[in-house]
């Protein structure tokens, strides 16, 4: 479910039924994915795996002994088949932890590229939080501005010109302020 809902943005932008649900609903989801990459998730990156038997250990870039724990269920993606999915942590240790897959053959430890994710349970449903609802509608609306136009620039629907470049790097800096309080420390390097 997106943030914004296609009824939310249909009203914003004022369209009523000119444009089908389908084409909106893209618009949603690509602020979504604009979006939620700056969010505070429970959730690390996997930079290598490899596996002996069937003992698969997953490897991160930073301590994880204080994030995860021994028979924690995470959900794994994009580590490759015999990972992915929900896994019960079998053993933890600094930069690693185990878990049961289905391999039959040893594999040594190997990068994951691009990186893959070991998500714990979530204590937080940002579809609930307004400023998150906002900020999403807030992009949703500068893409669909910056599709109606030729230049990258985005337009209101009467067709006048509101902003610049509205798919710069400063898309998610005009929302920073609603988003404050939900974005990664991680996502704020550089």
């Amino acid at each position: 479910m997106s943030y914004t809902t296609v009824a939310e943005l249909r009203t914003a932008l004022g369209v009523g039924t000119l444009y089908p649900d389908a084409t909106l609903q893209s618009v949603c989801d690509a602020a979504d994915n604009a979006l939620i990459p700056f969010l505070w998730k429970n959730e690390q990156p996997i930079v290598a795996h490899g596996n002996t038997g069937t003992v698969g250990t997953l490897y991160f870039n930073t301590p994880i002994e204080d994030v995860f724990y021994v028979g924690q269920s995470v959900t794994i993606s994009n580590a490759g088949t015999k990972y992915n999915g929900t896994k019960t942590i079998t053993a933890v240790d600094k930069y690693s932890f185990d878990i049961t897959t289905t391999h039959t053959s040893d594999n040594p430890r190997h990068t994951v590229a691009p990186y893959g994710t070991a998500a714990a349970e979530t204590y937080i449903d940002y579809s609930t939080i307004p400023a998150i609802q906002e900020a999403s509608l807030m992009i949703a609306i500068s893409i669909w501005g910056s599709r109606q136009s030729n230049s990258g620039s985005a337009m209101a629907p009467d067709g006048t010109m509101t902003q610049m470049y509205a798919m710069s790097n400063q898309l998610i800096g005009r929302i920073r302020g609603l988003l404050a309080p939900y974005i990664d420390p991680r996502s704020m390097v550089g």
